[in-house]
């Protein structure tokens, strides 16, 4: 039988799209006053796979993506997604913005092994966490590359896309090798101690 461990490290991840890079600086400058600094953070990538929220967002989108500073508690994903959401209306009702909707927001977040996201829609692939939030497996990292799944979003299957991940997975295996070796001088000073 196996036994109960602590879930891997993780990094925080957030993804953002918007029309108006002021609406992408609004969020990056909120999330470090109010979360933590930001570790990384792509350039700004046309979004043009879909045009599912021009309607409510116009078009000329672009996407952004940011990871913060280790470590992220996966279970802390429901109330950040809740907490994106509550800025999304933030800024809909309090900025200057003609759309309906001038910023979306997706947190999630990257182990060594994966990329995941939180989303409020229920779907056959998505898991229910709790508060009416779900968390899917976007991208898997198998045979040292970013994979999609059948569901994935065509835009999280662009290489560009991929490469920054990569970027991002070699910025958590460094946070991890210095975890390890942390813990191991903690263990031989503990161990000479006794």
């Amino acid at each position: 039988m196996g036994s109960v461990k602590k879930h891997p490290p993780c990094l925080q991840f957030i993804a953002a799209f918007s029309r108006h890079e002021s609406a992408l600086e609004w969020l990056w400058e909120r999330v470090s006053h109010r979360l933590a600094p930001i570790a990384m953070k792509s350039r700004l990538f046309p979004f043009c796979e879909s045009a599912y929220y021009h309607r409510t967002m116009g078009d000329s989108l672009k996407k952004q993506f940011a990871i913060l500073p280790p470590w992220y508690d996966p279970a802390e994903l429901p109330s950040h997604k809740i907490l994106m959401h509550d800025w999304e209306n933030d800024l809909q009702e309090n900025g200057s913005y003609a759309e309906s909707r001038p910023l979306n927001i997706d947190p999630g977040y990257m182990s060594m092994t994966k990329l995941v996201l939180a989303s409020t829609k229920n779907r056959e692939h998505r898991l229910y966490l709790r508060d009416g939030i779900y968390a899917e497996v976007t991208l898997a990292f198998r045979d040292q590359q970013w994979l999609p799944m059948s569901w994935t979003y065509p835009d999280y299957q662009r290489e560009d896309f991929r490469l920054f991940f990569q970027d991002c997975r070699s910025h958590l295996a460094k946070n991890v090798a210095a975890l390890l070796r942390s813990q191991t001088i903690s263990s031989s000073q503990n161990s000479e101690n006794e």
